[in-house]
C-alpha cells in the first residue's frame, strides 16, 4: 500500500489529506494528522473524492456541439482541433466586436480555474473578468475590512479561536461549511471560552453557544449597531486603543445613537436584554474573536454590516492580539494572489484598461482600476451579454463555474448564455452550465494535479502532490490558460510567460529558500502567529488608523459610516405584500455533504441528501397542512410566474416565519440541458434586479418575502 501526501480541493478548507493506493488504484483518503489545517480530520466530501475523479459520466475528452438538423449532439474532438477552434472564434469576436466583449468566468477557487483565467484574460487584454458569486460571497468583507483595516482580519485563519475567552459567531455554520474551524471553535468552548451565535436558525453550533441571537434575516446591519451603541454608551470599549489607533469614533458614536437595544429589538426580533447581555459578554471578555461569513454578504447592505461588525472588533481592542481578531501572512517570498492579480499588481492590466471593466464606474471599489481585487459584478455581466449594455459580451470562457445554477435569476441566465457568439466551458461534467456550451474542456481533478494550495487569509501554504494521472485528454487548469495563449497570435504572453505548469509552480516560489520538490516533499509551511504588528507600521489606510468612519467611502460619495437598510421586501418595508407572501425567504446554508452545486452525482452523497429541501417550522406546516417530505411549491413576488418545487423539511430550528430553502441544485439524471433546473432551483425565484448592495452590487438572497404551499 503506497501513501501519497496531498491537499483535498473540495471546499476552501484545503485540508492535508493521505492518500492510500495500490496497483488497482486508490483506497481511501484520510485526514493527515500532521496537517495545520484540518488535525486528521476529514469530511464526507473529502472521502468519496476517488468516486468523483472516477464517475462514469465524467467529461475525458473535449467536445465540440454539432447541431444536426433540429438535434445538438456532443462530439469529441481533439485538444489540438478545440484550441484551434477557440484561437479563431475569439480572433473573430475580437476584430468585430473589440478585445472588451470577450469575458471569463470561474467558480469559487477550489480549482486555480480563478488564476488560470485572470492570466489567460489579462493576456488577451480584457478587463472582464467575474467569479459566478464573488459580489456576494468574500468580495463584500475584503472590501469593508480593506476599507476599516486595510486588510482582512475576521476571514478563516484570522480569529484566534483556540486563545479566546469569547467566540462570536454571526452568520457562519462553520461545523458544517469550515469543519476545520467548527472543531476549533468546540475545542475553545470546551475550555470555557463563551460562545455567542447569531442566527436565523440554531445550527449545530448555536445549539451549544451561551446565547444565540436569532436575528430577523436581513437586519444584521441593526443588530451590529445596537451593539455598537450599548458598548460606547455604556463605555464599554477600549478608551486607550480607540483613542490612539482608530478615526473617526465620534461620528460613529453619533451614528449609533440611532439605534439603541430598545429600537434594534422591534427591527430584529431580538429581546433588548439579550442584544445586551452579548455586547456587554463580547466587550468584557478578556480576549474576543468574531467571525462571519457569506449570510451578512446576501443582502442589499453587505459591506456596511461587514464594516458594523469590523468596528466591534476596534471598538473592543481585539485587534491582532492573543485570543482576538488576527492580520495573517503568507510566508515570506511566496508569490500569492494579491501579488498576481491583487493591489501589488505584478500581473494587473493597464488602470486605462481597468476602468473600462464593466461595473468599474457603478462599483468601483469592487470594479475600478483601484479595487484591491477587481472583478465584474456577475448580474452586470449577464446584462452585458442579454442587452449588450454598456457593450455587448460575445464569447465567454468559462472555468469551473456553474452560472445557469448558482447565478440569481436562472431563466435570465440562460437567456443570455445563448446569446453569445462562443461558450467554452471548462469542466468536470456536463452541468447544465457545460450543456449549454459550444465546447467543452475536461479538467483535472485535485486527484490529479500538482498546485500550490494558498488563500490570501490563510497563514500557510501547502503543495497538493498528484495522487494518479488524470485520464489522458484531462488537463490542469493552469495547463489550459497556457496552451491556449500559445494558439492565440495576439496574446501577451508576459501575463502567461510560463512553458508549462511545473515552470508555473516553481515561479511561484522562487524567492523562497527551499524548491518546489522539497516543498512537496515538507507539504506546507506556516507562519507562526506574530501579534500587535500595527505598532511597527500602523495601519494600510489613508489616516494610518483603523477607520471608523472611511475617508475612502466619503471620497467616492458613499456614507463613511456603518448604516441600516430595512430589506427591499420584508414585513416592515412591505406590509401589503405579506397578506400574499407571509414568509421570510433565506437559501444558501451548507450541507457538509456538497460543496454548491458538486457532488450530486455521488451515490453515496445522494443517499443521505437525495432531494432539494425547504426548511419549515412545524407550526407553519400545520398551518399550511404541510407534512414531513411532501413537495411544496415556493414563489416570490419579483419573479413572477416561477415556482421551486422542493421537499419539505420540518424543523423547529428555524423561525415560524422564516423559511430556508437550499441552494444550488440540480439533478444529472434528469434530461438535458437544464437537468432540473427549471424545477428545483432556489435562484429561479431569486431577483438579481435593484436594488442592490451599493457598493458591491450584492442582492438579497436572504431576507425576502415569499409563499409556501402543498403541491
Amino acid at each position: 500500500m503506497k501513501k501519497v501526501r496531498s491537499i483535498c480541493q473540495d471546499c476552501h478548507c484545503q485540508c492535508g489529506v493521505i492518500v492510500h493506493k495500490n496497483d488497482d488504484g486508490i483506497v481511501e483518503v484520510k485526514g493527515d494528522p500532521d496537517h495545520p489545517e484540518n488535525e486528521g480530520f476529514i469530511c464526507i466530501k473529502g472521502r468519496t473524492s476517488p468516486k468523483f475523479a472516477t464517475h462514469p459520466d465524467r467529461v475525458k475528452h473535449p467536445l465540440k456541439k454539432i447541431k444536426d438538423k433540429s438535434e445538438e449532439k456532443w462530439e469529441k474532438i481533439s485538444w489540438n482541433e478545440a484550441l484551434d477552434d477557440i484561437s479563431k472564434k475569439l480572433t473573430r469576436v475580437k476584430k468585430q466586436y473589440g478585445i472588451k466583449s470577450i469575458a471569463f468566468e470561474h467558480g469559487t477557487g477550489t480549482r486555480p480555474s480563478m488564476i488560470a483565467t485572470s492570466l489567460l484574460a489579462n493576456a488577451l487584454g480584457t478587463p472582464n473578468v467575474v467569479s459566478t458569486d464573488l459580489h456576494i460571497c468574500y468580495a463584500p468583507s475584503l472590501i469593508a475590512e480593506d476599507l476599516t483595516y486595510g486588510q482582512s482580519i475576521m476571514m478563516e485563519k484570522g480569529p484566534d479561536y483556540e486563545n479566546s475567552d469569547c467566540i462570536m459567531v454571526w452568520g457562519a455554520n462553520p461545523l458544517i461549511a469550515h469543519p476545520t474551524k467548527g472543531n476549533e471553535i468546540i475545542k475553545a468552548i470546551r475550555k470555557g471560552g463563551k460562545l455567542i451565535v447569531v442566527d436565523p436558525r440554531e445550527t449545530q453550533l448555536a445549539s451549544k453557544a451561551d446565547l444565540w441571537l436569532q436575528v430577523r434575516p436581513g437586519t444584521d446591519d441593526a443588530l451590529a449597531l445596537g451593539m455598537i451603541n450599548y458598548i460606547v454608551e455604556e463605555e464599554l470599549y477600549d478608551d486607550k486603543f480607540v483613542e490612539k489607533w482608530c478615526y473617526g469614533f465620534n461620528k460613529l458614536k453619533e451614528r449609533a445613537r440611532e439605534f439603541p437595544p430598545a429600537k434594534v429589538e422591534k427591527i430584529t426580533w431580538i429581546p433588548e436584554d439579550e442584544i445586551k447581555e452579548a455586547a456587554e459578554e463580547y466587550a468584557k471578555a478578556q480576549s474576543a474573536v468574531l467571525n462571519h461569513r457569506v449570510a451578512i454578504e446576501h443582502n442589499i447592505n453587505s459591506v456596511q454590516t461587514d464594516r458594523a461588525l469590523a468596528i466591534l472588533i476596534a471598538l473592543t481592542g481585539n485587534v491582532d492580539k492573543k485570543g482576538g481578531n488576527i492580520f495573517t501572512e503568507l510566508p515570506e517570498g511566496y508569490i500569492s494572489l494579491a501579488d498576481l492579480l491583487g493591489e501589488n499588481r505584478k500581473f494587473r492590466l493597464d488602470e486605462d484598461v481597468e476602468k473600462d471593466r464593466i461595473g468599474a464606474e457603478k462599483f468601483p471599489l469592487a470594479s475600478g482600476p483601484k479595487a484591491p481585487l477587481p472583478f465584474v459584478n456577475a448580474i452586470l455581466l449577464i446584462n452585458a451579454m442579454d442587452k449588450g449594455y454598456p457593450y455587448p459580451i460575445k464569447a465567454t470562457i468559462c472555468s469551473g463555474g456553474n452560472p445557469v445554477v448558482n447565478c440569481q435569476n436562472t431563466k435570465k441566465v440562460i437567456n443570455a448564455l445563448k446569446k453569445l457568439d462562443l461558450f467554452v466551458v471548462i469542466d468536470f461534467f456536463l452541468t447544465p452550465t457545460a450543456e449549454m456550451a459550444d465546447y467543452v474542456l475536461p479538467a483535472a481533478t485535485w486527484l490529479e494535479r500538482e498546485r500550490h494550495a494558498d488563500a490570501p487569509y490563510m497563514n500557510f501554504i501547502s503543495t497538493a502532490k498528484r495522487v494518479k494521472n488524470p485520464p489522458s485528454e484531462c488537463w490542469d487548469d493552469i495547463k489550459i490558460s497556457i496552451e491556449l495563449a500559445k494558439k492565440i497570435p495576439w496574446a501577451n504572453r508576459e501575463y502567461l510567460p510560463w512553458d508549462d505548469v511545473e515552470e508555473y509552480n516553481k515561479w511561484r516560489i522562487k524567492e523562497m529558500d527551499l524548491t518546489f520538490e522539497e516543498l512537496k516533499e515538507k507539504g506546507y509551511l506556516t507562519v507562526p502567529r506574530k501579534y500587535e504588528k500595527y505598532k511597527t507600521d500602523g495601519f494600510d489606510t489613508p489616516t494610518g488608523k483603523i477607520e471608523l468612519s472611511s475617508t475612502i467611502l466619503k471620497k467616492y460619495g458613499y456614507d463613511p459610516l456603518p448604516n441600516f437598510k430595512e430589506p427591499p421586501e420584508s414585513p416592515e418595508s412591505t406590509p401589503e405584500l405579506t397578506k400574499e407572501y407571509p414568509y421570510i425567504l433565506i437559501t444558501g446554508g451548507r450541507y457538509i455533504e456538497y460543496y454548491h452545486s458538486m457532488g450530486r452525482q455521488i451515490d453515496e452523497l445522494r443517499k443521505r441528501v437525495p432531494d432539494p429541501e425547504v426548511e419549515i417550522h412545524p407550526e407553519t406546516a400545520e398551518e399550511l397542512d404541510i407534512e414531513r417530505g411532501e413537495w411544496v411549491g415556493i414563489e416570490t413576488p419579483r419573479i413572477e410566474n416561477k415556482k421551486v418545487k422542493m421537499k419539505a423539511k420540518l424543523t423547529s430550528i428555524i423561525h415560524p416565519k422564516v423559511i430556508h430553502a437550499r441552494h444550488a441544485w440540480w439533478l444529472p439524471e434528469a434530461p438535458g440541458p437544464e437537468h432540473g433546473v427549471l424545477d428545483h432551483n432556489i435562484n429561479l425565484i431569486i431577483s438579481d434586479d435593484s436594488p442592490r448592495d451599493q457598493i458591491v452590487g450584492s442582492v438579497p438572497d436572504r431576507g425576502t418575502l415569499c409563499k409556501v404551499y402543498k403541491l
